[in-house]
């Protein structure tokens, strides 16, 4: 376990920390709020850099459930946020599930993402430390509706993101992921376990030039588990094939290192739109 500098007074908040930057961007903000934060990261997950954005950190293999509710009990944590994604391919190479962990799965019928949370959330609820919402303390963070680049898609790319959209609302709704890639209203790419960022190259390969991305949270999502975040990485991995709009569910999506992220879609021409829904026929929503 390490340290970092107190933070004086202030309500002790619990993150159990995935990949990517957001688990750090959400600590920062946390601790301007003036909570004291405790952290929870996974090896070969979780960004070492966190040590440096928390009070406290514990670090656990993936799937010792058990460390994780002793590590937040005894830093007297009673709420807490579960924030970063964690790789599916773990599931088949890395997890090292401990006896609580192992009673959990013999109670899930699926491995659906959200349940699997669902039944953590449970067995934190069980000893007293409650999961929030994961728009907890996140206000001008999150993306909002409207043009958020420079740039307007063209007409026929809102063709592509009326499509992308109800495309994505069925994956979600069948639990495989957040995001898809359109060209010429054709699905080119569905995000599965490999995440984000290896779809969008795939769909961007198979499309050249062009291609439309769609993230967006799934219909049933409990907004305490896996909000969808994009940022910088996701707009260079679009640049690199080429891919030309990024469309996010407006209120739902973290947009991490914003001026950064806008920056670079600048540079490459990336259009980057914020929706609540599309409308059916014409340009964007609203207009």
């Amino acid at each position: 376990m390490s340290q970092a500098p107190q933070v004086a007074g202030g309500e002790r908040l619990g993150l159990i920390a995935g990949n990517g930057r957001f688990p750090i961007i959400f600590a920062d903000n946390a601790r301007k709020l003036g909570y004291q934060i405790s952290a929870v990261a996974h090896d070969g997950e979780t960004d070492p850099e966190l040590t440096d954005h928390v009070e406290r950190i514990h670090w656990i293999k993936i799937g010792q459930l058990n460390k994780l509710i002793k590590a937040f009990k005894e830093d007297g944590v009673r709420k807490a946020v579960m924030l970063g994604g964690i790789k599916k391919t773990h599931v088949f190479t890395t997890v090292r599930p401990d006896f609580r962990a192992l009673a959990l799965a013999t109670r899930l019928a699926l491995w659906k993402d959200d349940d699997i949370l669902r039944e953590i959330a449970g067995e934190l609820e069980r000893d007293g430390i409650t999961i929030c919402e994961s728009t907890f303390g996140l206000e001008g963070i999150l993306a909002e509706e409207g043009t958020l680049s420079r740039r307007e898609p063209s007409q026929k790319e809102w063709e592509d993101i009326r499509y992308g959209w109800d495309v994505a609302q069925e994956i979600g709704r069948l639990d495989i992921g957040q995001c898809v890639v359109i060209k010429d209203r054709v699905v080119v790419a569905v995000e599965a376990v490999e995440g984000t960022d290896d779809a969008i190259r795939r769909g961007g390969q198979l499309a050249k030039d062009g291609a439309v991305v769609v993230k967006r949270s799934k219909p049933q999502q409990d907004l305490r588990f896996d909000l969808p975040a994009i940022g910088p990485r996701t707009i260079e991995v679009m640049a690199s094939v080429k891919a030309a709009v990024l469309a996010v569910e407006a209120g739902r999506t973290v947009l991490i290192d914003r001026e950064q992220t806008l920056e670079t879609a600048r540079s490459a021409g990336i259009a980057i739109v914020g929706l609540v829904k599309p409308e059916p026929s014409g340009g964007p929503p609203n207009q």
